[in-house]
């Protein structure tokens, strides 16, 4: 049952308790209390009727509290999950149960010899469709899939696995948008995983898309236009709208990316469609470099940018192309970098998720950085804990970059968030960086971007973070690597009484303190807000 079929359902007050897991008096009290409360449609009768939908919208916005949550109900929950799922027949969480038994449990005895990766891939298809088109989504895929399985993403599928997998899914559907997000993510998870362990992929990890997206939501909350240049499954187009949601800003009016590897680019729309509400997104082919289609967009195109492009490549027989204007890029990381700085409109700006060796590398590699630097188009650099990746312990870091000329400051400088230190195991070789790490890696950033902004000095968390002035980078030949520049917690200062200066100083830092600390609150203010718009509060 759609939205648009409850209108033409009434229920009683006892109707409304019963599907909403209440005891009677509770809905009179809602009644008493709340004035916009549904009014009934038939008041001069002696049972007196609402309608459904109005009474769904209405509960849709109230979460059962911790103490009255039912066993396998999530944190979020509402009662309009509840009322929903008890009128059509279902049970909320049915569909995410079900999607984390088939992806589970039963994965090994429903795909049988084919590839793990590809039963994912096929589940996920099944999901996105039970989601997007709940009345007869599945039924046309079994019906396609009979008829012509060569239209459908894969062919080499046991016969019994597609009605098997739609006949599940088609008697669990979901009770709330959010529960359809958390199946659809689910899925996604594991196929990242199980792909990348196939194909290679280094696919964006879930933290740091947050960190990256987070950062830029905060300080450019009105973009209009938002580009991924090598999108792989979506991932950070995903976290930006997220973000920019949490943090109150007009959705941008463009999004969009490029991304080579077809079997990715249907995850990423699909990703995309399941997050973003129909809202339209434009994701084409492109490159592995961007030297290779120098002009696929125009200079000067994006308010904000971000990507995870592939590194470590070497640059061979590639005519130099227009954007090189900072030095010969010898590898792909070098080539991605200036691309991305001349695709920025003026005040634009962007994260770039990096190998830790760009920061430090001689030759060719420092006379880009040395460029950038000089240019201004260098914002911060943050060092990442190593293991965040599901093949790899390479250490990363996140270059945050501006259109050159725009927001510059009478002493230029780059911020240094040494964050090598954060993170926790989820797994024996594998980390993640946990909610807090991230409020804490974004907050400086947006601490330091509103006191340049703001003509205060930031004088950095011990152990953390520290703003450089470029002359001072200079001096270390442009080496950008936080681990150079952070000091760490604690570091004892010149013995004797504090003068004057050193007072001031302090009490400057003090102050910058109690800004940074407001940044990360803000931070987990907005991180807070996704989670509560993910489950429609």
């Amino acid at each position: 049952m759609t939205d648009a079929e409850f209108a033409g359902v009434l229920v009683s007050r006892p109707d409304i308790a019963r599907l909403a897991g209440v005891k009677r008096p509770a809905v009179t009290n809602w009644e008493r209390r709340h004035a916009d409360f549904p009014t009934p449609v038939d008041a001069d009768v002696e049972v007196e009727r609402f309608r459904a939908d109005e009474v769904l919208a209405w509960l849709s916005v109230r979460a059962v509290p911790a103490n009255a949550r039912r066993p396998g109900e999530a944190a979020g929950m509402t009662y309009g999950d509840r009322f929903r799922a008890a009128l059509t027949g279902g049970a909320p969480g049915g569909l995410l149960r079900a999607v984390e038994r088939l992806a589970g449990p039963d994965a090994d005895r429903l795909r049988g010899p084919m590839p793990l990766d590809r039963y994912l891939f096929w589940l996920l298809f099944l999901v996105l469709n039970q989601i997007v088109a709940p009345d007869d989504g599945l039924a046309k895929v079994v019906a396609t899939w009979h008829a012509s399985a060569h239209d459908l993403p894969e062919k080499l599928v046991p016969r019994h696995l597609v009605a098997e997998l739609a006949d599940i899914l088609g008697r669990t559907g979901a009770s709330s948008a959010p529960e359809s997000r958390d199946a659809f993510d689910h899925v996604l998870v594991l196929w990242r995983a199980a792909h990348a362990r196939e194909g290679g992929a280094f696919l964006t990890p879930p933290s740091v898309s947050r960190v990256m997206a987070g950062a830029l939501a905060a300080v450019r909350p009105g973009a209009v236009r938002v580009h991924d240049p090598y999108g792989r499954t979506g991932e950070l187009l995903v976290a930006y709208l997220d973000a920019a949601a949490a943090h109150g800003g007009s959705a941008p009016r463009r999004v969009g990316g490029r991304v080579p590897e077809p079997l990715e680019r249907q995850v990423a729309a699909w990703n995309l469609r399941v997050h973003q509400d129909g809202r339209a997104v434009q994701l084409d082919d492109g490159p592995f470099t961007p030297a290779l289609d120098p002009f696929a967009d125009p200079p000067g195109a994006f308010d904000v940018l971000l990507t995870n492009p592939p590194f470590g490549r070497r640059l061979e027989d590639v005519a130099p192309p227009p954007y090189w204007t900072y030095g010969t890029a010898r590898r792909t990381e070098f080539d991605w970098l200036q691309y991305i700085v001349s695709r920025l409109a003026p005040e634009g700006l962007a994260a770039v998720l990096l190998p830790a060796g760009a920061s430090f590398n001689a030759g060719a590699a420092e006379t880009v950085r040395a460029g950038l630097v000089e240019a201004g188009a260098v914002e911060c650099v943050i060092a990442l804990p190593a293991g965040l990746f599901t093949l790899t312990a390479v250490k990363t870091q996140i270059w945050f970059l501006r259109a050159p000329g725009s927001g510059e400051a009478t002493h230029p400088e780059v911020l240094f968030v040494a964050g090598e230190h954060l993170g926790h195991h989820v797994t024996r070789t594998q980390r993640s960086l946990s909610d807090d790490d991230i409020a804490r890696l974004i907050g400086e950033y947006v601490a330091w971007h509103r006191g340049r902004a703001a003509g205060r000095a930031f004088t950095g968390t011990p152990g953390l973070s520290q703003a450089v002035p470029v002359p001072d980078i200079a001096v270390q030949g442009h080496v950008l690597d936080p681990a150079r520049y952070v000091r760490q917690a604690g570091q004892a200062h010149a013995a004797g009484a504090p003068g004057l200066a050193e007072t001031r100083e302090h009490l400057a830092r003090l102050a910058e303190e109690i800004a940074t600390r407001h940044a990360r609150a803000e931070a987990a203010d907005a991180e807070a807000a996704r989670w509560l718009r993910r489950y429609g509060l």
